[in-house]
């Protein structure tokens, strides 16, 4: 509520430096409440936190313990700010908090508009807008002080609207047009205020000044944004240019609806795709999904999370199981966009098309979107400012599609992507999880439940069709309607026609459905490597059932190690490889498809690659000189 400051028996407390004051501020927010080092620390430096961080940390707490309680021994626990099993806690009932005391009384002066006089409602009103003293965690650093000052502004000025409202009800027009006219000048974009600045210089007179107050918004609003006023500015210009003496829009109220707000014109959006039949498990993914929204939430970020998979694996069913599970809490609507990273749904949208798709469904003129992405991206932050949306984007191919997408207050993003965008983690607070192949029990339950019956008394072919698919849900699923597709063909037989690698990629393919085809979707990702990063995924293919090491893959590509270490590094990046520890692995399905990939590596390369393999590790187990001879003549006759 301004600069943070503390007192003690009626006397000032010097709190030390900003970071010091920082640190008080995010406990003072969440008093009586544990608070872990890790949100201390990410409150204070966000993605930048040095390596010093938790020494910093417990240096200010300290300090402040000796500021607060400056005559506790040095031995003698904290009754103030304790240290707490995974935190601290500063010991203080919230109505000692200013913000939190501001946040009740303005609740007070909402309730009392519904049946007070209008004199007791301003001074509830006045009584909680008393307790302003300046910018909201003015000086104070780090990302949570500009959120959290974001949030507290908003609420003032939301105060400030609900104030004005009664003040023009009583016909106090001129005390309205002072504050106003302040509140305007701090927010000038704010147009709810600009139209009750309007509606109070008309009531005192002042038409000229009302027409002048538009006539300067619609001009702002144009230059800043590239739109025009909202229907309610511009109804309430046309009203006073035809003098009209009692100004009430539509339904009495006193002040405009938000622009594309509930009950604007515009439908709530509710966007969301049905979700997959038959999901099944991911318990653990969806409850470390919700976590990190929530630890999100209470550092009152914008939560942004990334759940990142191969090819099939399900990212985006997990997805919007999740969002359908958070719906409630989002009650301004759900926005969905299919990025179409992947390719196989049409070419990648880029940002700004993007932008075109959300502020559509938000009620924007398409005639006033701005054309360049800058444009774009800032009207998408003002008509999202000040609601709780839940933004799902499906299949992003990169960061910087991601980045202007990302909205700021109290919606939440939650994206789906073949790569893990360590960037967008480190750089704008992300938050990432890993989606893997289902676990044996998860993949043949998922099978049982979608073969409808066919399974029912076969458990033991289910486990070994679930093993076969690698656990990938888009494998499952292909296979599940095999099986139903040929209720005359034994089990068994089906069974052994899975099990063999020769062309099961092949019928893990439905005719003439590219979604539905995992060696089209594998294809995708192949096709998105660089040059170096696709030729060694091929030569891997040449020993795919071999363990794989950076060495391995250094003779196979004739490369230095650090090189290979890198290319490798690209595999794991787009899930193409798994990493464990210091050797890697391609997934089953992916072995077969990165040994059909290798046919496209002319032939002396494939028999160089092995020589040089041979030649690097002749004790190893992999295929001696000769082996490696006759696995050249055998790819010859590959099918490509």
């Amino acid at each position: 509520m301004g600069p943070i400051r503390a007192w003690r028996h009626g006397e000032e407390v010097a709190l030390g430096s900003p970071k010091q004051r920082a640190v008080l501020s995010l406990l003072a927010s969440r008093a009586g409440e544990v608070v872990s080092g890790e949100t201390i620390t990410s409150a204070l430096w966000g993605s930048d936190t040095p390596q010093t961080a938790v020494n910093g940390v417990h240096t200010y707490v300290a300090r402040l313990r000796r500021a607060l309680e400056p005559g506790r021994g040095a031995r003698a626990a904290s009754t103030v700010l304790s240290s707490e099993p995974g935190g601290y806690c500063l010991r203080v009932d919230p109505a000692e908090v200013d913000a939190a005391l501001f946040v009740e009384r303005h609740g007070h002066a909402r309730r009392s508009r519904d049946g007070g006089s209008a004199e007791t409602t301003l001074r509830l009103y006045e009584d909680a807008l008393a307790l302003w003293r300046g910018e909201a965690y003015s000086g104070i650093p780090g990302p949570f002080a500009a959120m959290e000052g974001i949030r507290l502004r908003d609420l003032r000025l939301t105060a400030v609207e609900e104030w004005a409202a009664v003040m023009l009800e009583a016909g106090r027009y001129a005390e309205a047009v002072d504050a106003l006219s302040r509140a305007v000048s701090e927010e000038p974009l704010r147009e709810k205020l600009r139209w009750l600045l309007m509606l109070a210089l008309y009531h005192a007179g002042r038409q000229a000044h009302a027409l002048a107050v538009y006539t300067e918004t619609r001009r702002l609003l144009r230059r800043e944004l590239g739109i025009e006023p909202g229907t309610e500015l511009q109804d309430l210009h046309r009203r006073i240019l035809a003098g009209q003496r009692e100004l009430r829009p539509i339904g009495g109220h006193m002040a405009p609806r938000p622009r594309q707000g509930p009950g604007s014109g515009v439908p709530k959006p509710a966007q969301l795709p049905s979700t997959a039949w038959g999901f099944t498990g991911r318990d653990r993914e969806l409850r470390q999904l919700e976590g990190l929204l929530a630890d999100a939430s209470a550092q009152r970020s914008t939560p942004v999370i990334v759940a990142h998979g191969p090819a099939g694996v399900g990212k985006t069913a997990l997805v919007l199981e999740l969002a359908y599970r958070l719906a409630p809490r989002f009650p301004d609507g759900q926005l969905y966009v299919d990025l179409c990273g992947n390719g196989l749904r049409g070419r990648p949208l880029s940002a700004s098309d993007a932008l075109l798709h959300l502020l559509t469904s938000l009620g924007a003129d398409s005639a006033r979107i701005p054309r360049d992405v800058a444009g774009r991206a800032t009207l998408y932050r003002s008509l999202m400012y000040g609601r709780r949306m839940l933004v799902v984007l499906d299949d992003a191919l990169s960061a910087d599609q991601l980045r202007p997408l990302i909205p700021r207050g109290a919606s939440c993003v939650v994206a789906t992507s073949r790569q893990r965008f360590g960037g967008l983690a480190a750089r704008d607070g992300a938050r990432t999880v890993a989606v893997e192949p289902l676990a044996d029990e998860e993949a043949a339950r998922l099978l049982i439940t979608l073969s409808g019956g066919r399974l029912a008394a076969g458990a033991e072919a289910a486990r070994r069709l679930a093993a076969l698919c690698g656990g990938l849900p888009l494998a499952l699923r292909i296979t599940a309607e095999g099986l139903t597709a040929n209720p005359g063909v034994p089990l068994g037989t089906l069974v052994e026609r899975f099990a063999a690698e020769s062309g099961r990629l092949d019928r893990l393919t439905v005719e003439d459905d590219a979604l539905a085809s995992v060696r089209d979707a594998f294809e995708t990702s192949y096709q998105a490597l660089p040059a170096e990063a696709a030729r060694m995924f091929r030569l891997l293919g040449l020993c795919k059932d071999g363990p794989i090491t950076v060495p391995v893959a250094a003779a196979l590509a004739d490369t230095d190690r650090d090189t290979a270490r890198r290319q490798l590094d690209l595999l794991v990046a787009g899930h193409l490889l798994e990493e464990h520890g210091h050797r890697y692995r391609l997934h089953d399905l992916l072995g077969i498809y990165a040994a059909e990939c290798a046919n496209r590596e002319p032939m002396l390369n494939r028999r160089a690659a092995l020589a040089r393999l041979a030649e690097a590790s002749p004790g190893a187990p992999h295929e001696g000189e000769a082996a490696a001879e006759d696995r050249s003549e055998a790819l010859a006759v590959a099918p490509a």
